[in-house]
């Protein structure tokens, strides 16, 4: 198959590639902002001609969650628009879109992990684009899958886990939110499940929403004290809640998500949190010591 990836210098294009440097089975094709605007239909349409593209992979987002409060046009625009667009031209090629959302859908008030069938009730400009985005793909018809996943991390980009190992080398101690709790998800992983469901469905119609972070439920001050341990640094986290942290945007105080449904899909366990971390804390660490 001809496969499309969007945003493929973000931290899930990147892993997807490192999947597909090994791949001899289908031809991939890598794009970001700077080779295909995703906004810009004509650029679209003729890029999918092209390439003959079968399979686009739409890892590109507006993922600024504060700065989206000041920018909703933006944020709707990439988010929302774009994934429309997206969809449109796949249904008109017969070609499957899948789609990265966010646990952000939900206004983290439950005290249980999320289902897919779930009432969706977003509570910040991100969260409302990311949906919006979702339905829209929805109403085209396009054949396509949904990954909703959350808190996102790897060995490359911006994420929690290098900004959590880069204070604690300058810093003796660090305060971290403990009174919010999800899941994290290592980006590897979720490029790992997105491809092998791409080889598993092939081509045939499918029209499904999964949930999927690493296994496990923990707070981003106990992420931050593992991330720092496990990495061997000497700093002391402290715990803080969310009204000693102000942010612009309002973050959901409960986001697990369950995973119960795509574990049925597959039939494969997915790591658990810790496990997959320890991983990219020593790529990191070897990536370091080149």
């Amino acid at each position: 198959m001809n496969i499309l990836v969007t945003g493929c210098n973000g931290q899930l294009g990147t892993e997807i590639g490192k999947i597909a440097a090994s791949d001899e089975t289908h031809q991939w094709w890598f794009t970001d902002v700077d080779t295909l605007d995703i906004c810009d239909e004509k650029a679209l349409k003729q890029y999918f001609n092209d390439h003959q593209i079968e399979v686009c992979i739409n890892c590109a987002a507006y993922t600024a969650v504060d700065n989206a409060e000041d920018n909703p046009l933006l944020a709707e625009k990439i988010n929302a628009g774009a994934p429309a667009l997206l969809a449109s031209i796949c249904r008109d090629n017969k070609a499957l879109l899948v789609h990265v959302s966010t646990d952000y859908v939900f206004n983290g008030q439950g005290d249980c992990p999320y289902r897919e069938d779930d009432e969706a009730h977003p509570v910040s400009v991100y969260g409302k684009t990311k949906l919006d985005g979702e339905n829209r793909i929805r109403e085209c018809g396009c054949n396509h899958i949904i990954f909703r996943t959350a808190w996102l991390y790897s060995a490359t980009g911006k994420n929690f886990v290098k900004t959590m190992l880069s204070l604690a080398d300058t810093k003796d101690s660090i305060n971290v939110i403990s009174d919010q709790q999800g899941t994290p998800t290592w980006a590897y992983d979720l490029a790992e499940i997105i491809v092998h469901l791409i080889n598993r469905n092939g081509l045939k119609p499918i029209h499904e929403t999964f949930h999927f972070t690493n296994d496990g439920i923990t707070t981003w001050y106990d992420f931050a004290k593992a991330s720092i341990e496990i990495a061997g640094k000497n700093c002391r986290v402290n715990p803080i809640t969310t009204e000693q942290y102000p942010t612009k945007a309002h973050r959901p105080a409960y986001s697990v998500l369950d995973k119960s449904k795509i574990k049925a899909y597959t039939n494969r366990s997915i790591p658990f949190w810790r496990d997959s971390l320890i991983k990219c804390i020593d790529e990191l660490q070897r990536k370091a010591q080149l």
